[in-house]
């Protein structure tokens, strides 16, 4: 992975494990685990944040539940096949294993491609949001395909860009637990991923990406 790989997608995280390292699967020898942290939100509230790690980055670090970890890495997408619809998931594949960061235990930094016409609404309250989708550049001609919602005045700005425009973004991650019908009359609980933006710049104009192909729902 180039230098600019490693800096367009940085992530830093400080919470507590929920619960103990579930093994997920091996690549080229190497094991891989599944977990998650509880961040906490100035609010008060908890983002529930999905992490993948390396057995290679374990030994000698407590995975216990309620154990304060401390993590760096990269928000990474992944289709799976759900109900014969490709279904986008997101993870934080953790690089390294760092300091516990209480003071700012929540933050994303990204720059990647505008990838879908952003979507610019007003909420009941006359609060403004937009969605955009990202596409985030990775080694071996891969993307990772990123939602993110900006508020306000910075939600106006959003609302105007253009497929393709190359923008950098600040924020955090945030987990949303809402109710989604899968049939009449049966509802499921779903949890949704998307990184809450404080900053946004356009850096400049580039070619657009390919759209991905997944189901939202």
């Amino acid at each position: 992975m180039s230098y600019e790989q490693m800096q367009n997608n940085k992530v830093f995280l400080t919470g507590n494990v929920v619960a103990e390292p579930v093994f997920s699967h091996s690549m080229l020898g190497e094991g891989f685990y599944e977990l998650s942290l509880s961040v906490k939100r100035l609010s008060g509230q908890d983002d529930i944040i999905p992490l993948t790690i390396s057995e290679r980055l374990m030994d000698g670090v407590s995975f216990e539940p309620g154990a304060l970890l401390g993590v760096s890495g990269q928000l990474r997408s992944y289709n799976k096949i759900v109900d014969e619809k490709s279904k986008l998931l997101l993870r934080v594949f953790v690089r390294e294993i760092v300091p516990p960061n209480e003071a700012s235990p929540n933050t994303i930094e990204l720059e990647g491609y505008v990838c879908k016409p952003p979507v610019y609404r007003q909420t009941p309250f006359q609060r403004e949001i937009t969605d955009m989708l990202l596409a985030v550049n990775r080694a071996y001609n891969k993307s990772d395909y990123i939602p993110a919602i900006a508020w306000g005045r910075n939600a106006r700005f959003a609302g105007n860009f253009t497929v393709g425009e190359r923008v950098h973004i600040i924020g955090r991650i945030q987990s949303r637990v809402y109710q989604k019908q899968v049939q009449e009359g049966v509802m499921e609980e779903r949890t949704a991923y998307e990184v809450s933006i404080s900053k946004l710049d356009v850096v400049e104009n580039g070619n657009p990406p390919l759209s991905p192909t997944y189901s939202e729902s």
